[in-house]
C-alpha cells in the first residue's frame, strides 16, 4: 500500500472544510476560536461547549472525550477511520489529488 504525504493533506484541508463536512455548529465564537458540541463523541446539547476549535493553529481538543490533534485527526476520529482512509476520504471528499508517496 503507497504511503500518502498526511503533512501535505493537513496543509491543503482546513480545519473550517473538515467542520462544515462534519456539519459541525459552533455554539460559542471568539475570533479564532470556537466551541460547541464534539462531533467525535456525539455530543447532542445547542449549548454544549466542551469541544474547543482554534482554526488559526488547526487544531481541536474536546474536554469531555479527550479527543485532540489536528483537522486531519478530527476527520478520522469522527468517522472512526485510520488516519490512511481518512486522509484519502477527506481529499476525496474535498476534491483533492491524494498526495501519494512512493507512486510513481
Amino acid at each position: 500500500m503507497p504511503g500518502i504525504d498526511f503533512r501535505a493533506v493537513r496543509a491543503v484541508a482546513q480545519m473550517q472544510e473538515v467542520l462544515e463536512l462534519l456539519q459541525f455548529t459552533a455554539s460559542e465564537s471568539s475570533d479564532d476560536q470556537l466551541r460547541g458540541p464534539c462531533p467525535v463523541h456525539g455530543s447532542q446539547g445547542d449549548h454544549s461547549r466542551s469541544f474547543s476549535v482554534n482554526l488559526a493553529k488547526q487544531t481541536y481538543q474536546c474536554f469531555k472525550c479527550g479527543s485532540k490533534g489536528n483537522q486531519l485527526d478530527l476527520w478520522a476520529n469522527a468517522n472512526s477511520l485510520s488516519l490512511h482512509a481518512a486522509a484519502i476520504d477527506l481529499c476525496e471528499r474535498l476534491g483533492l489529488a491524494v498526495p501519494w508517496i512512493g507512486r510513481w
